[in-house]
């Protein structure tokens, strides 16, 4: 066989199959970057401070109202003297309700803005709408009460005050203590709020809770206006210093 019959290695290499080519492993698609940031509510101090005008007013109108202990006899001379005074304190209280309402939806939303998704958001909406219905009862039964007929009996006119006291005493002060409890641990917990603030909620929510024994003892009524004052305080604080962002969060705890 002559040399150049001898088969080239060149085309031989031309005819070998070449080997198959490794694609790169696929991503998956990424979602678009929108550019919008966690939805933190509306702003939450303009609910706590309507909330707070609106108790303080009720507590000045009815601050000469008779005391739970007091007759029914007591408790329909009043209601007669004073049925207008009753029927705006009865407004204020129910109006209340609105305010405290929508600072517990805020608060929840805040919160798991925040990336709180333990129970204490929940707990922090389910006793704000709790208060809230307690303080709706509460004026209610007062309205109710300031508008009872000149022939109305004294035992209902006590039956409707004490109905009203427990819906806007005990039983708002219970759902109220449920409300702070439900942001001052997820603020202690994940440093949301300052230390000391976060503990102050905590200590008002077990004085809440033991507030509800005013059901079984007169001894404990003087609890019912701890909690409500030192809660509304408490809610303007915490409105004031719980951040809006958990970039705030991190951004306050490195600099702590």
């Amino acid at each position: 066989m002559s040399p150049s019959a001898a088969p080239s290695p060149t085309r031989g290499a031309q005819h070998q199959e070449a080997p198959p080519q490794q694609r790169p492993p696929q991503t998956p698609p990424r979602a678009p970057h929108t550019g919008r940031r966690p939805q933190s509510g509306p702003p939450l101090l303009a609910p706590v401070l309507a909330f707070a005008a609106l108790t303080i007013a009720y507590v000045v109108v009815n601050r000469a109202t008779p005391h739970p202990d007091a007759t029914g006899t007591a408790v329909l001379q009043y209601t007669r003297a004073h049925a207008t005074t009753v029927r705006v304190g009865a407004y204020l209280l129910f109006s209340s309700a609105v305010p405290l309402a929508l600072t517990a939806a805020v608060l929840y939303r805040r919160l798991r803005a925040l990336g709180i998704t333990a129970p204490g958001s929940a707990i922090t909406l389910t006793g704000g709408i709790l208060a809230s219905a307690a303080l709706a009862a509460g004026g209610g039964f007062a309205w109710t009460g300031g508008r009872l007929p000149a022939d109305a009996s004294p035992a209902l006119a006590r039956a409707l005050a004490d109905l009203s006291f427990l819906s806007g005493g005990p039983g708002f002060a219970v759902m109220l203590a449920l409300l702070i409890a439900g942001v001052a641990v997820p603020g202690l917990l994940a440093h949301l709020l300052p230390r000391p603030l976060a503990w102050t909620g905590l200590a008002l929510a077990a004085v809440g809770m033991v507030s509800s024994l005013t059901l079984l003892a007169d001894g404990f009524d003087y609890l019912l206006p701890v909690v409500r004052f030192g809660g509304l305080v408490w809610l303007v604080l915490a409105a004031v210093r719980l951040p809006a962002t958990r970039h705030r969060v991190v951004r306050g705890s490195a600099g702590a």
